[in-house]
């Protein structure tokens, strides 16, 4: 079963063609995992993929391990240690998974990985808001 916002979001939609079609489902000890495509639309430098895409996708992530759970919630702040780079033509494997829970915040953290190695990693900080009406 994958986590998804919806079909034209940016982060995980598989009807936006210009997105990162991000591929997550929940993992039996909490958070989610998956995985998405480092297109040649999304590089930076020649070959390498953007560093905000990849920011992106970690942010999208945790996102998404925050939406799993049911809880309405937004990115407040963002952190992102950018290690290795991500390179066009490959996977980048993504998990995240929520961290701490204090009233209406919540932080998150995620990873992202190549070929076994750490490309980036983020902590997220989330604030709860009210449901949208139906």
């Amino acid at each position: 079963m994958s986590v998804r916002h919806h079909d034209l979001c940016f982060g995980c939609g598989q009807a936006n063609l210009f997105g990162l079609q991000l591929e997550l489902e929940p993992v039996e000890d909490g958070g989610v995992a998956g995985r998405f495509f480092m297109k040649q639309d999304h590089q930076g430098p020649p070959g390498v993929g953007h560093g905000g895409i990849v920011a992106t996708a970690l942010d999208e992530a945790m996102a998404l391990a925050v939406h799993h759970e049911g809880i309405p919630a937004l990115t407040r702040r963002l952190e992102v240690e950018l290690r290795a780079p991500a390179r066009v033509g490959e996977f980048v494997l993504v998990e995240a998974r929520i961290e701490e829970r204090d009233g209406r915040r919540l932080v998150a953290r995620a990873t992202a990985r190549s070929d076994g190695e750490v490309l980036a990693e983020a902590s997220g900080e989330f604030t709860t808001v009210a449901p949208r009406p139906a």
